[in-house]
């Protein structure tokens, strides 16, 4: 499957921005669905993940309360909804998704620039 992100942008502290990231196909619902962040100089971390079928969603502790995934069946479009930005958040953003019984995440998207300013 591949993937499509979007959404990134220029927001100040305390605002919000919501992620998109669109799938070329329908998947499978055990398909793991998941947004990654990389700052500058900065190693890749998770931020957020779920099934394609809703089940199991976790968010990173950095931004939990703050940032919330989601995704539509009908749009095949998993978003990610940032809430209460920080400077910190400052990342480029990509989607990747982890095809069952597969142990790593197979299928990225191109990435996406989010900058919060203080």
């Amino acid at each position: 499957v591949q993937l499509q992100a979007s959404g990134g942008g220029l927001a100040q502290a305390g605002g919000s921005l919501r992620l998109s990231c669109a799938l070329s196909r329908r998947t499978f619902g055990s398909t793991r669905m998941a947004w990654f962040r990389q700052a500058p100089g900065k190693e890749r971390e998770s931020v957020a993940s779920v099934y394609w079928n809703g089940a199991g969603p976790s968010v990173a502790d950095s931004v939990k309360g703050r940032f919330t995934i989601s995704r539509d069946f009908a749009k095949n479009t998993v978003y990610l909804q940032m809430n209460s930005l920080k400077p910190e958040d400052t990342a480029v953003y990509y989607c990747a998704a982890r095809q069952p019984g597969r142990a790593d995440f197979g299928s990225w998207g191109q990435g996406t620039l989010v900058t919060v300013s203080s």
